[in-house]
């Protein structure tokens, strides 16, 4: 990496991450309102990045389709069958109606995991206004979802723990609240867990990054730094397909437990209120 990119990151005054774009062009307005909208609304500007990324190349890979897919729609069609496996292992014939829904958040956590590796990018996901945002929407449909499919009184035996005998009853109001503060608590793990890797990722490659800055000046390196953070970009690309993965499992069990259970062994499919008739990978018409 040339060493004066690599000099401004290291030289970002009371900075824990590494410089980006949208930042540089907000300094060359100072005190105008396009500079403090640019930098206060930053993570909002690469979230809408990302998603634009997204809706391009699926769009492109979409067009056209064909019996012998080109690249472009073979790696599309990859990434939508093996989400449609992951969703469909944890949740059986029903989960085919969100593969939509948790397929688009693993796709959209995945791509903005990885754009904090690429220079002059940044990870929304580093933000924890984003991951909560993610995580109050996963909470939010884990709950339409159990309205839904379980009715107004199933919810309210759901949360009291389904009581069927006078002990049951009996247990209801200490079990009723823990598990209210259990689906409260459900939002706030899955975005800290994601915003304390994401972050601390982009932490320790600012350190290295500034290390290897210090290292290239001792030795009077005059246009390259020393690459210590390389080893890390591999792990961060590891962990961050990781992290990806956990928020997906973790919310399609939560929409799972919200399901109804007593008719699953039926083995016939129970269509979703909210995105019915999805068709599966590789089905034509």
């Amino acid at each position: 990496m040339i060493l004066p990119l690599l000099e401004a990151a290291a030289g970002e005054e009371n900075s824990l991450e590494l410089p980006n774009f949208v930042h540089w062009i907000a300094k060359t307005m100072p005190g105008t309102k396009t500079g403090e909208f640019l930098h206060s609304w930053v993570d909002v500007i690469f979230s809408w990045i990302v998603i634009l990324i997204l809706a391009l190349v699926f769009s492109a890979a979409s067009r056209n389709r064909k019996m012998i897919p080109g690249q472009l729609q073979n790696i599309a069609e990859i990434a939508v069958q093996w989400l449609y496996d992951l969703v469909t292992g944890v949740m059986g014939p029903r989960g085919k109606a969100f593969v939509p829904f948790l397929g688009s958040i693993f796709l959209y956590i995945f791509v903005s995991n990885i754009f904090g590796l690429i220079p002059l990018m940044k990870s929304p996901t580093s933000n924890l206004n984003t991951t909560l945002a993610l995580a109050l929407v996963v909470f939010v449909v884990a709950q339409a979802v159990g309205m839904i499919k379980l009715g107004p009184l199933g919810y309210l035996d759901h949360m009291a723990g389904q009581p069927r005998d006078p002990i049951g009853w009996i247990m209801v109001p200490l079990l009723m609240p823990i598990h209210v503060i259990g689906e409260l608590a459900k939002p706030v793990s899955l975005s800290c867990r994601l915003f304390g890797n994401i972050f601390g990722e982009d932490m320790v490659l600012a350190a290295f990054i500034g290390l290897g800055i210090t290292v290239a000046g001792a030795l009077h390196f005059k246009f390259f730094g020393v690459p210590l953070h390389l080893p890390f970009i591999f792990l961060a690309m590891l962990t961050s397909l990781i992290q990806a993965l956990v928020f997906t499992l973790l919310s399609t069990i939560y929409i799972f437990l919200m399901l109804p259970h007593e008719h699953a062994h039926h083995g016939h499919e129970v269509e979703d209120a909210l995105a019915p008739g999805y068709p599966v990978p590789g089905e034509h018409a």
